[in-house]
This record gives C-alpha cells, sequence and structure tokens, in this order.
C-alpha cells in the first residue's frame, strides 16, 4: 500500500508560478487586513471562514480591477474589431484560483494566508460553483474565453445571470433527487452590477405597418441589468468582460392596477418578469419547447444587440459623443459568434433593429446581418435541435416572426432558382416545417442567416456538411469549416494539476502553458526512467489524495493502487453508461466464477447529472447505484471491484477526479458525440483513453497515435450499414452468453432484490428499442478492457503509454481552437503581447 498522506503534502503543491515575491506577500497580507475590517467585520475574533474567503477573494480582486480599467481603455484607443460570444451557457466553476494562476499571484497568496494562520485550499472551499451551464456547450464557453483572454482579443461573453444554475444532484436511496442550486447566497465577490446600462426587451403586443415604417407597439418591457465579471487572461495583463443579464421589471409594471386597488398584486406580478433569468433549464442535448426558454434566449439577444450597437457607435472610453452612425462598416468592427441555436434570435433581432430603428433596406441590412453572424453547431441528435412553435412566435415575438418569414421567402425563392421543380428539396430546406403544428426550424435559420457555420470535431463537421445539413452544404459549401473543440491548460492542467505541470516543466520550461503544442518535446522523455517515475509518482499522489476525498465525502474506503476507471458527464443514452454497467457485471461475474485467480484491481467511478425530465437517465443512476450495492459488499470480491456513484457532478469535483484518473471512458456510440471535451481533460491529465471512433476521440487517436489508446467498436460506416440492415439487439444477446447473463441479472432482480421489476424499463429498451446499439459494441469493448487489465499490470509500460498521450495533446488547447475561429471566420489576428500593468507607466 501507498503511504499515507502527511501534512506538508496536503498542503497545496504550488508550481510553475515562480516564487512568492517577498513584497507582494507583505502587500497580500496588509490588503487581506484592511478587506476583513473594514468590509467585512470590524472586529478579528468574530470573523468566519466566509469572511475569510471574501477578505481573500476581494484583495486577489483588487489585482483584477486596475488591469480590467486598463484592457478597456487599451482597446477603446485601438479600437479593435470585437468579438461578441453568445451563449445561454457559461459553466465557468469557481474563480478564486484561476485568478491567482493567471495573475502569477497564487505563490504569494498561499505564504500570505499561511503566515496569517490560515489554509488557503479551505477558503478555496467555500466558493460556490458558478453552475450556469449544463455541461460540455457551457464549459466550452468558459475555456473559450479564457483563451480570448490570453490571445489578446478585444472579447466579451454573453448570457443570463441565472439565480439558480444547475441544480444540485443528491443522491436517496440510490435516486437522483434535484435541489435548487442556490449560488447567490452569500453574494458573489467577483461581478459588479452595471445599473447605467440597463436596457428595456420588449415582448408581446402587434405590428403596425405605417409610411414611416413598420413599428412593435403595445409590447410588454422587461428591464435588462447587466453584472460584469472580469476575465483575466493568463499573465499578459489583459482582463475581458463576461457580462450576463439579469431581468428586471420596469417601476410602473402592470402599476395601472393600482388605480383599481390591485396595488399588492401588481407587486407580486413584478415576479413574472423577473422569472426570465431565475433558472437555467437543466437540459443537456434536448430541446424543451417552453415559453419562459423562449422569453431567455430573445431577452439575452435583444439586451446583447442593443449594447453591441451602443459600443460600436461610442468612439472614445466613457464618451457618449457618437461618431459612427454608418452601420454598414459593422461587420468591420463586430464578428458575433452564436454558440449553438440558443442565441438564433440575433438574426431577426439585428434584421428588425437595422430596418425598423436604422431604416436601411432589406437588402443592405440582410448583408450586414449575415457577415457579422456566424453559427457553431454542436450536436446532430435530431431531439436536441430546436424547432419552435410559430403560434408560439406569432404571441411572443410577432414582428420577428413577420422578419423569418420574408426571410424564408428569399431564400427559397434563391433555391427555386437553383434547383427549378425540386419541390421536395423546398420544403427540408424551408426555415419553416409544415406539419400538425407548423414550426421554425432554429438551425436553417442559423445557416442561412450565418456567414459561417462550424461543426466542432472533424468527425462531427462531415457529419454535418453529409447528412444534417448536406443540401444547405450543396449551396454554400463556402460556408461551412471544422473548428476542433479545446480546453484551456491554466484551468486543465496548471490549476488541477500542480504536481504534473511541475514535472513537465522541469523538463520543456513553462513556455507551453500558453503555446500547448510544446508537450511534444516529451517525446525526448518516453523512455527516460527517471521522467516515467515522475508521471507516476505525481499520478499516484493525486489518487491518494482523491481516495482521501472520497473517505472523507462517501464514507467509502478504497484500495488507492487500484485502477480508477472513470466516466463523468451527463448521464444520456447516447453516452452508454449502460455499456459500462454490463462490463461492470461481466467483469463481477467472472471475479465470483474464479475468485483465485489474479485479477486487477479496479474502482470504476460514473458521475454525471440526469435532466429531471428524463426517465430512462434517471433509471441509469439507479440501476449504476444498484449495482454497487452489490458488488462492493460482496466479500468474495473485496477491494478487487468497487463501483462508485459520484454524487453531484460539477466543475469543482471534475478538478479533484480528473487528475487522480487512470482510465476515461468515452464510449458513445460513433457519431453521436460531437466533440467531448472531458476526452481532452483526461488525456491533458495522463489517463488512457477507452473509446470509439467518435468525436475529438478521432483527432486524439491520431495526435497519440492509435496505439496509444484504446479504440473499440463499431465506426461511423459501420453504424450507418447497421442502420440499413436493421439492428436486431436479441441476436446479440442470444448469441453472447456472457451478454445474456447480465442481462437477466437485471431483468431478474439480482440487483434489486426487493424490486425484482425495476429496471424493466431499461431492460426492454436495450432489447427492442435502443438507437445506441449497446450490444453491438458490447464484446469488442470487453475484450478492449481485457487488454486495459493487462496492460495496467505492467506500470512502465502504461506510464511510456501516459507519456505519449500527454505529448499528443496540444492541438486540444482552446488557444489553438480560438486562433482558428479569429483568423477564419471573426477576421481577428491573435496577440501574445502583454499590456502594461496598472502600477507600470505606460
Amino acid at each position: 500500500m501507498a503511504k499515507p498522506l502527511t501534512d506538508q503534502d496536503k498542503r497545496k503543491q504550488i508550481s510553475v508560478r515562480g516564487l512568492a515575491g517577498v513584497e507582494n506577500v507583505a502587500d497580500l497580507k496588509t490588503n487581506f487586513n484592511r478587506h476583513l475590517h473594514f468590509t467585512l467585520v470590524k472586529d478579528r475574533n468574530v470573523a468566519t471562514k466566509r469572511d475569510y474567503y471574501f477578505a481573500l477573494a476581494n484583495t486577489v480582486r483588487d489585482y483584477l480591477v486596475g488591469r480590467w480599467i486598463r484592457t478597456q481603455q487599451h482597446y477603446y484607443e485601438k479600437d479593435p474589431k470585437r468579438v461578441y460570444y453568445l451563449s445561454l451557457e457559461f459553466y465557468m466553476g469557481r474563480t478564486l484560483q484561476n485568478t491567482m494562476v493567471n495573475l502569477a499571484l497564487e505563490n504569494a497568496c498561499d505564504e500570505a494566508t499561511y503566515q496569517l494562520g490560515l489554509d488557503m485550499e479551505e477558503l478555496q472551499d467555500i466558493e460556490e460553483d458558478a453552475g450556469l451551464g449544463n455541461g460540455g456547450l457551457g464549459r466550452l464557453a468558459a475555456c473559450f474565453l479564457d483563451s480570448m483572454a490570453s490571445l489578446g482579443l478585444a472579447a466579451y461573453g454573453y448570457g443570463i445571470r441565472y439565480e439558480f444554475g444547475i441544480f444540485n444532484q443528491k443522491i436517496v436511496n440510490g435516486w437522483q433527487v434535484e435541489e435548487a442550486d442556490d449560488w447567490l447566497r452569500y453574494g458573489n465577490p467577483w461581478e459588479k452590477a452595471r445599473p447605467e446600462y440597463m436596457r428595456p426587451v420588449h415582448f408581446y403586443g402587434r405590428v403596425e405597418h405605417t409610411d414611416e415604417g413598420v413599428k412593435w407597439v403595445d409590447t410588454q418591457v422587461v428591464l435588462a441589468l447587466p453584472y460584469d465579471t472580469p476575465v483575466p487572461g493568463y499573465r499578459n495583463n489583459i482582463v475581458n468582460t463576461m457580462r450576463l443579464w439579469s431581468a428586471k421589471a420596469p417601476c410602473d409594471f402592470n402599476l395601472k392596477d393600482f388605480n383599481v386597488g390591485g396595488y399588492i398584486q401588481a407587486v407580486l406580478d413584478r415576479n413574472l418578469a423577473e422569472n426570465i433569468s431565475r433558472v437555467l433549464y437543466p437540459n443537456d442535448n434536448f430541446f424543451e419547447g417552453k415559453e419562459l426558454r423562449l422569453k431567455q434566449e430573445y431577452f439575452v439577444v435583444a439586451a446583447t444587440l442593443q449594447d453591441i450597437i451602443r459600443r460600436f457607435k461610442a468612439s472614445k472610453f466613457g464618451s457618449t459623443e457618437f461618431v459612427r452612425l454608418d452601420l454598414s462598416t459593422l461587420p468591420d468592427k463586430v464578428a458575433i459568434q452564436l454558440n449553438d441555436t440558443h442565441p438564433a434570435m440575433a438574426i431577426p433581432e439585428l434584421m428588425r433593429i437595422l430596418m425598423d430603428m436604422e431604416k436601411l433596406t432589406w437588402e443592405k441590412a440582410w448583408d450586414i446581418v449575415v457577415r457579422t453572424c456566424a453559427y457553431t453547431n454542436h450536436t446532430v441528435l435530431p431531439e436536441a435541435l430546436e424547432r419552435w412553435p410559430v403560434d408560439l412566435f406569432q404571441n411572443l415575438l410577432p414582428r420577428h416572426l413577420e422578419i423569418i418569414y420574408e426571410i424564408n421567402r428569399r431564400h427559397l425563392e434563391r433555391i427555386t432558382k437553383l434547383y427549378p421543380g425540386d419541390v421536395d428539396r423546398l420544403r427540408r430546406m424551408s426555415l419553416i416545417e409544415e406539419g400538425d403544428v407548423k414550426k421554425i426550424n432554429m438551425a436553417h435559420l442559423c445557416i442561412v442567416g450565418s456567414h459561417a457555420v462550424n461543426g466542432v470535431a472533424r468527425i462531427h463537421s462531415e457529419i454535418i456538411k453529409d447528412t444534417v445539413f448536406k443540401d444547405f452544404y450543396d449551396v454554400d459549401p463556402q460556408k461551412f469549416q471544422n473548428k476542433t473543440n479545446g480546453i484551456t491548460p491554466r484551468r486543465w492542467l496548471v490549476m488541477c494539476n500542480p504536481g504534473l505541470a511541475e514535472v513537465i516543466a522541469e523538463r520543456i520550461g513553462e513556455d507551453y502553458i500558453r503555446d500547448l503544442d510544446q508537450l511534444k518535446k516529451l517525446l525526448e522523455f518516453v523512455d527516460d526512467d527517471a521522467f516515467i517515475r515522475d508521471v507516476a509518482k505525481v499520478k499516484q499522489e493525486n489518487k491518494m489524495k482523491f481516495a482521501a476525498h472520497l473517505e472523507d465525502h462517501y464514507k467509502v474506503k478504497i484500495n488507492p493502487n487500484s485502477m480508477f476507471d472513470v466516466q463523468v458527464k451527463r448521464i444520456h443514452e447516447y453516452k452508454r453508461q449502460l455499456l459500462n454497467c454490463l462490463h461492470i457485471i461481466t467483469l463481477y461475474n467472472r471475479i465470483k466464477k474464479e475468485p483465485n485467480k489474479s485479477w486487477t484491481p479496479r474502482t470504476i467511478m460514473i458521475g454525471g447529472k440526469a435532466a429531471p425530465g428524463y426517465h430512462t437517465a434517471k433509471m441509469i443512476i439507479k440501476l449504476i447505484t444498484s449495482i454497487g450495492d452489490i458488488v462492493n459488499n460482496d466479500p468474495v470480491v473485496g477491494d478487487r471491484l468497487k463501483v462508485i456513484f459520484l454524487e453531484n457532478y460539477r466543475v469543482t469535483l471534475a478538478e479533484k477526479v480528473i487528475p487522480a484518473a487512470d482510465l476515461s471512458e468515452q464510449i458513445s456510440t460513433a457519431g453521436t458525440e460531437a466533440s467531448g471535451t472531458g476526452n481532452m481533460k483526461f488525456m491533458l491529465n495522463g489517463a488512457l483513453t477507452i473509446g470509439t471512433m467518435d468525436g475529438a476521440n478521432v483527432e486524439m487517436a491520431e495526435e497519440a497515435g492509435e496505439e496509444n489508446l484504446f479504440i473499440f467498436g463499431m465506426r461511423v460506416n459501420d453504424v450507418e450499414a447497421l442502420d440499413k440492415k436493421g439492428y436486431d439487439a436479441v441476436s446479440y444477446y442470444n448469441r453472447i452468453p456472457e451478454l445474456k447473463q447480465a442481462m437477466d441479472q437485471i431483468s431478474g432482480g439480482a440487483f434489486s432484490p426487493s424490486q425484482p421489476d425495476l429496471f424493466k424499463d431499461l431492460v426492454n429498451m436495450l432489447m427492442h428499442h435502443d438507437r445506441f446499439k449497446v450490444f453491438a459494441d458490447y464484446e469488442d469493448y470487453i475484450k478492449c478492457q481485457e487488454k486495459v487489465s493487462t496492460l495496467y499490470k505492467n506500470p512502465k509500460e502504461w506510464t511510456k503509454m501516459v507519456i505519449h498521450n500527454i505529448a499528443g495533446c496540444g492541438k486540444f488547447s482552446s488557444d489553438r481552437t480560438i486562433a482558428q475561429y479569429a483568423r477564419e471566420i471573426w477576421g481577428m489576428e491573435p496577440s501574445l503581447e502583454k499590456i502594461a500593468a496598472p502600477d507600470d507607466p505606460r
């Protein structure tokens, strides 16, 4: 067994971040005490841990603010093109440590808090996660903000300041129970309200066509109040802004009722307006056509576009003199990136502003819109594509419906000229889908209204062109691009895995943190015994630390020398947590059958949230926990196999589990996962991937060498061939004895003895309605897992494979992704130059 952690080991290891300057430490202590005394508590003796956290956060924030102001001045002086990243989700996680890393303050803060008798890690743990996202899409947006600041781009993230982010997940008797995430309960030291930039947003009403033009009248107004959060680049003194809008009722909201004595009701009704920014819809890769959701989508777009145009027109920093009145140059100064279809309303809204408010012609306005907007597609799953009922639009946004109809009319006119008489093509390409309920296809709106359309991994971008949007690709092939996703190495290596970051820096220097391609240099050390030992040692320390965390939080004792086999992501049929379950059961049966054989011990951890309304996903969680109850309490198995469901998976838990993982499960059906970014985080942190040729796994295998991943299962063309032939799950069940045994155990109640029928819906789905073909990949997956177990018994060869993977990570930096967006979509040039810090002379 590995030796237990000492107190010195437990104290945060801080690496690659330079030594703490003595004067910095003294300043930090002074500022910390000042904040504690003047802004929080008069008497240090009554200060709570939370007071200490806020004092530290405010101290660090002081270092940010000067840089933040100077950055904005820099942009106003230089007047660069600005990019606006519109996203309904920003899954930021915690801010304190990330800010310290990017400002090179972490050593000094650690030393200062230590001298003050405080534990910095304990203080960091008090911060609430900003969980304003569901999964990959929102976390990608967060990584992109980090990279845009680190590459010196004048960039702004725009979204909604949800009062309640993604729910907290509790596991009660093996079932998921949702609790509201009241993340703002204690205040948020990182945001700044900007009431002076409040903007009105209109809903409902009717449209009047007059001689002076079109007017949208009798609307209900909701005010959008912006909150700004600073986004620091990596050690370049640039601090960009994420602006999130909060909905507020205007003072006179419904107060005309006041005259008839309805004052109390009128004030209570303000909630209806303010509900718009109350809660994040907890769906991932699933479209829910609720009016409130459409309100959220339009709310963020309408407020943001007013802000964009105000900033475009204003000249100097803080000036209100409008100098740019000619909006024809908008595309030269503004790029709008739509993160999926959720902000698609930006296209008709910008048309409305340009025509109804700025009095441009349709042709001129449309040219500006298309050259300004670009669209990122994140999924090919049909249930995820947004299709809004026309009736809902008619009621909520009548003017926008008119504009969308006109966009569609002109679009179909063009298609008719290109393909005369091809009615079927017109039907397929229309923005309006006819049927029992007429619907607007938002993806089609985005493609027609943008100059660039990109997928998020090469295979995904090809699927888009070949199938889902083939008709559009045939007409405008020049629009379609690929931008493979990436992750920020600051948060996902330097911050969460300082030990590994340090070991790498000792060999190749620190510059890789802003140029991840330099990791290729590690290939020189693949056979270096000292490096192999160092990498393995860091992994073992991370495992010990995570095992201690699990023991604290789950009261389970796990074997830190076992293989940590991890699958963490949203719970969804296409991500195939069920395939993982079948492997666990198969392994369990094999150990029971031959208990004296020398098995490779495994701790299998699965984590993730299920959308509250997604019955199958919730049943999958119950199955995982039920299998765990049986396996973990079987004395024959002992600590050779443990199954743990990681409760409430979120950014902060990811930062702990990913550095500790040995094996990363990326096992979606080929052709279903657009990219994945968890796969990249595991790879960078020294876990080996078992996966299908899906999403970015394909490019990971290319970069690291396919022999350095455990690739199994059908490829996209195999899946298509199986679809044509017809997938018959029962034939696999009858042919593969271990699969039959596992399924019979699930359906016979072996894992739910008190409720034998508990999993009948899951069994029925797998046997008769499985769109994601779990059984078709079962046999190959089990064989591949045997290879994993064999290699794990040879630690040196395993670690060499790990080094190949880390060395192949360069491509998967979000810096590379953003540099490509900048050059190939936004027409901007990234820069690594530092601007002067606030205390430097300019």
